[in-house]
């Protein structure tokens, strides 16, 4: 399998190079910027796998730089990598694409392994910004009329949302107060019914339901 290729957009220059010095042993980093329409420039002809963004950029932030660029390359995914952890920040930034979110404290280790994931197709997020989308997101699929969706239970659909987002089985049942051979028990019926082989595929069918 090849190396995941990478792309970083921080305006802090400092922050940017120990972000590649860490993920270089790793990915491919094949670019950096710190402004918004160098990046979608870079981007848009780079074409990387993953991009690692900011969110709190001038000219209008890595939301900016994320909304370019899905308009002309939808299949490039964006890791949200900020400093801030406030729900505002974190839903909007899922709201316009992003795969994850995860902070600036996070161990460079667990940075690779979100970009490998993210790649992959998963979604990923430091564990406590997980809850913030679950409760923003906890009504979509409820209002759509959508037959895969309508036949999940409600707990099935509460522990599809938290599988989805990265989260354990332990902190599956620890947040839902259930035994882990519980979720276990739910999750292969969710598998079951949708047809589909393992959590990865799971995420992706979340992500496509915009249930995640």
């Amino acid at each position: 399998m090849s190396r995941v290729r990478v792309f970083i957009v921080d305006d802090h220059h400092m922050f940017r190079m120990g972000v590649r010095a860490a993920l270089e042993p790793h990915v491919d980093v094949i670019g950096d910027a710190s402004e918004v329409d160098p990046a979608v420039e870079m981007i848009n002809e780079r074409l990387p796998d993953v991009v690692l963004l900011d969110v709190h950029m001038p000219g209008g932030g890595g939301k900016a730089v994320l909304e370019r660029v899905r308009e002309r390359h939808p299949d490039v995914r964006f890791l949200a990598l900020s400093a801030s952890d406030t729900p505002e920040d974190v839903v909007a930034i899922i709201r316009a694409g992003a795969r994850g979110y995860v902070t600036k404290n996070i161990d460079p280790e667990l940075l690779v392994e979100a970009v490998k994931r993210v790649a992959e197709g998963d979604t990923v997020f430091s564990p406590r910004l997980a809850g913030f989308v679950l409760d923003a997101f906890a009504s979509i699929g409820s209002h759509v009329a959508d037959p895969e969706v309508d036949q999940l239970t409600a707990r099935e659909k509460e522990v599809l949302r938290l599988i989805a987002l990265g989260d354990p089985y332990k902190e599956v049942s620890a947040r839902l107060s259930i035994s882990v051979k519980t979720v276990e028990r739910h999750v292969s019926a969710v598998l079951h019914k949708l047809q589909l082989s393992n959590r990865h595929e799971l995420a992706r069918w979340a992500t496509e339901k915009r249930i995640v």
